[in-house]
């Protein structure tokens, strides 16, 4: 039993070690803090990934909120932050996004892809929804912010 655990232990710390991070001189807190002020909401989902193979490097936001299926703005199609990481991943390309979540308009969705300012190899995903949720853009304004303060 002891071995097994051991074993578990010595297996997830190599995997780790192997995951990618965030760059030199950004630490977590200090990113969550800076995304904490800057777009703090229950209903916000941040995702920053490895360009080109999307891995995922730092998730804002709960697997809930960040799995929850939103309008794309692109039609009637349906999608996930977790969903679009990849996909910006490989294209590298900007979006903002808006549209109603509710047929009244008494919520909306504001999408921001796009590459992470001055590193080439990393790309984000932010997603906002709710009564307040800004459009995209101002949700891309507020996403940059918050990667600077952060050390980006």
């Amino acid at each position: 039993m002891i071995r097994n655990v051991t074993s578990a232990v010595a297996c997830l710390v190599f995997l780790s070690a192997c995951s990618p991070g965030l760059p030199r001189g950004v630490s977590g807190s200090n990113l969550e803090a800076a995304l904490d002020d800057g777009v703090g909401d229950p209903n916000t989902c941040v995702l920053i990934g490895q360009a080109g193979s999307g891995k995922l490097v730092y998730r804002y936001g709960t697997h809930v909120i960040c799995g929850q299926a939103w309008p794309s703005c692109q039609g009637a199609d349906l999608t996930t932050a977790d969903a679009q990481l990849p996909q910006v991943a490989r294209s590298r390309s900007s979006a903002t996004l808006s549209c109603p979540t509710k047929p009244d308009g008494s919520r909306s969705v504001g999408w921001a892809t796009g590459p992470v300012a001055g590193h080439d190899d990393l790309v984000f995903v932010a997603v906002m929804e709710g009564t307040t949720a800004p459009p995209g853009m101002i949700v891309a304004e507020h996403i940059s912010k918050a990667l600077q303060m952060a050390g980006f």
